[in-house]
């Protein structure tokens, strides 16, 4: 008899002891029980990936055997897949303030980038404004529309986006007529900078150009209204500060563009109905930009990450306190002597970059490492280590990673004491 059960239909929630109306001293070691891999080291780098969630890791392993008993063929299992985008869309407009209409699945940030980049009739001549503090993510359909269509890439020198008028003043020279499109981060991956975005979205419609915001290290880690913000597109990752699985993400599309930008790509999903004779019909909704197929588990997993954050945690006790324990970090560091941070405390959200004087990221990162059992990145641009607060980090573990900064920065890679490495044998012996 063929099993019943559907891709959608997963066990009920199984977290319990995480409740938005916990104390701290009950609510962070719940959170932390629930997040196991905050227990492999100090969790500094959600701005790379996030931890995953029990309950998301349980809801994709019991979506995943029930392809693999059943099958992906059934009819019911199409069906299920249609609702299951339709929770992960709702589940991303509660995040970003916006209704499901206006939200369109992805396959991760840089997707996004590049829809909202590609959905512009570019001509030989036109421009397009950036930033110096860019992601490759946002960069590359920059790049493509300059070498392959000839437009002219302008890139405005905003330092390290820690003044929000020298940002704008440096935007204001960069938009010259003839700017179709405006397309930079919310929060800068680099310095960690919270970029002016209101504003920046006022100037840029003022002059005629759309806007295109990465929103990879924003949401998940402070609140973002994107209806509030008047910007075109928003682009969001699923794997980061909202701990969901790789291969997903989310694109907001304002009203002002879902009628007249084009389709980067055209499939099976864009279409309300398409015939023979390939006339077809688009999706009224923010659905046209939406391609191709997805990883069923996925995208069940992205929507029960975001509902976890949204109902078990509470969004805004998460927002509240990554920028109190990020500035907090920020703060610690700066005061270590031999140490620069780059982020801006009052522009900042959950990053935090800063160098050591003497120190070349790169090794001063495995120092740290092997010293605190952190786990962080490099910024190669720029020389420098990035940690990224969660909060589901503790006091107790960020007085142990400055601690550890400030025996790095009080010596020299050569005068360092010396500290055996573990080295662990993965896979077995002859």
């Amino acid at each position: 008899m063929r099993n019943s059960r559907r891709l959608g239909a997963t066990a009920a929630y199984h977290t319990k002891v995480v409740t938005p109306f916990l104390p701290d001293d009950e609510k962070i070691p719940a959170i932390r029980e629930a997040l196991p891999s905050t227990a492999a080291g100090i969790y500094l780098n959600t701005g790379t990936a996030g931890p995953l969630p029990r309950e998301t890791a349980r809801a994709m392993a019991e979506a995943e055997a029930w392809e693999l008993r059943t099958g992906r063929a059934d009819i019911n299992a199409y069906k299920d897949t249609i609702e299951r985008r339709a929770e992960a869309r709702a589940a991303m407009a509660a995040v970003l303030g916006t209704d499901p209409g206006h939200i369109a699945l992805t396959h991760g940030a840089t997707e996004g980038m590049a829809v909202a980049t590609w959905a512009i009739d570019w001509r030989p001549g036109d421009v397009v404004v950036t930033t110096n503090l860019e992601h490759a993510g946002g960069l590359g359909p920059l790049w493509a529309i300059r070498e392959r269509l000839g437009a002219e890439l302008r890139i405005a020198d905003i330092g390290t986006g820690a003044d929000p008028a020298a940002v704008l003043g440096a935007l204001d020279r960069a938009i010259v007529p003839g700017t179709r499109l405006v397309a930079l981060s919310h929060v800068t991956w680099a310095t960690g900078a919270r970029l002016p975005i209101r504003e920046i979205a006022e100037l840029a419609h003022s002059r005629g150009a759309l806007v295109a915001v990465d929103g990879a290290q924003s949401v998940g880690a402070m609140a973002v209204s994107v209806e509030d913000l008047g910007v075109d597109f928003y682009s969001v990752p699923g794997q980061k500060w909202l701990l969901g699985p790789e291969g997903t993400g989310a694109l907001y599309c304002a009203s002002s563009v879902l009628d007249t930008p084009r389709t980067a790509f055209a499939g099976y999903w864009n279409f309300e109905s398409i015939d023979l004779a390939a006339v077809g019909k688009l999706w009224p909704d923010a659905r046209r930009f939406e391609s191709s197929n997805f990883h069923g588990p996925s995208v069940l997993g992205l929507a029960r990450s975001a509902a976890w954050l949204s109902m078990f945690v509470g969004l805004p006790w998460v927002f509240e306190r990554i920028a109190r324990m990020a500035g907090e970090a920020a703060a610690m560091l700066a005061e270590v002597p031999g140490v620069e941070v780059l982020t801006p405390h009052e522009n900042m959200a959950g990053l935090v970059t800063f160098r050591i004087a003497g120190w070349k990221s790169t090794p001063a990162l495995k120092e740290l490492s092997q010293r605190t059992l952190c786990i962080a990145r490099t910024i190669p641009p720029l020389d420098a280590v990035r940690i990224s607060v969660g909060f589901y980090n503790t006091d107790g573990e960020l007085r142990r990673f400055r601690d550890g900064v400030a025996l790095v920065a009080s010596n020299t890679p050569e005068t360092i004491p010396h500290r055996p490495q573990i080295e662990v044998l993965r896979g077995g012996v002859d």
